[in-house]
């Protein structure tokens, strides 16, 4: 049996947990939150003190954090008693890279690891919640193709689509920055329709069932303006911060490349707002935004 680690066990990474343990693999775990940690180990996990106590018993790691400097301290250590995954792993082992980053971060991670013997899997993913805990997430992977060939089962045991996207660090980071532009574009554009339909007077039910049967629909749409007519604005699996920080990397990738992006541009403020306004909310507190500027919001008054 392969030992497996993952390092962040929150609404993401304990849905990873949950497959890899589903599929037959030894899965040790560390997360900062106390209760996150006493979840995992009903799951079946082992917790560990600290990502160095992980990977001493892992052959490959999953590192499933918020940013990049997370990301750098679990991998290398963050100066303090936890050496980090680098400490523990050893050579011909795997640090999979699931967290959403800057390109840039993933290229400084590979480099920092030449000469350990150590590879790693540029692979972050979509899907939230629900593909993470379903094992239907679509991962956005690079690495050459003997790694990838090697971790396949495990890479598998957590996703529903793999795309190798690259064979170098970066990539997948690349490739998930322009698929949140366009994510992004389309929450902001979902939230906005709703309180046009609101102030125009229009049943809730009857836009949520055009819209989800119509060119229009998607997983994204349907789930977004789903949450709104519920008035669902908190632990739906999709925090704020999360998707402003991605449209932030967005952002920043486009202004690299000296590309305009006008649509994710102002989804990039809407999201902005929505933060400021409501920290503590989901994506869709967004709409909030709108509906309070024009004083009317859409609710459902049926659950057809």
């Amino acid at each position: 049996m392969q030992n497996i680690g993952v390092i962040g066990i929150g609404n993401m990474g304990s849905g990873l947990a949950k497959n890899l343990i589903k599929n037959g693999y030894q899965v040790h775990g560390h997360d900062l939150l106390p209760e996150r940690m006493t979840e995992f180990e009903q799951l079946g996990g082992v917790p560990e003190a600290n990502a160095a106590g992980v990977a001493r018993h892992c052959d490959a790691v999953f590192v499933m954090v918020m940013n990049g400097d997370q990301a750098k301290a679990v991998i290398f250590g963050d100066g303090g008693e936890d050496a980090g995954v680098v400490s523990g792993l050893q050579s011909g082992a795997a640090i999979i890279l699931t967290a959403t980053i800057h390109a840039i971060e993933a290229v400084e991670i590979s480099e920092a690891l030449q000469g350990t013997g150590i590879s790693l899997i540029d692979t972050p993913v979509s899907g939230g919640r629900p593909g993470a805990h379903g094992g239907t997430l679509t991962l956005m992977a690079s690495a050459p193709d003997d790694v990838m060939q090697q971790w396949d089962p495990v890479l598998k045991a957590v996703s529903g689509t793999i795309h190798h996207v690259g064979k170098e660090a970066g990539v997948g980071q690349t490739v998930k920055g322009c698929l949140q532009s366009l994510i992004g574009s389309i929450f902001s554009a979902t939230f906005e329709a709703s309180v046009l339909a609101a102030r125009a007077g229009v049943d809730a039910d009857a836009l949520y069932n055009v819209f989800s049967t119509s060119a229009a629909g998607c997983g994204i749409t349907n789930a977004a303006l789903g949450h709104v007519i519920d008035r669902n604005f908190q632990d739906t699996g999709s925090h704020i911060s999360t998707m402003y920080k991605d449209l932030t990397i967005s952002m920043d990738l486009a202004r690299k490349h000296g590309v305009p992006l006008f649509t994710a541009a102002t989804a990039m403020q809407l999201f902005q707002a929505g933060i400021t306004r409501y920290p503590d909310g989901d994506n869709q507190t967004v709409a909030k935004i709108t509906e309070e500027i024009v004083g009317a919001q859409l609710t459902r008054t049926g659950k057809g």
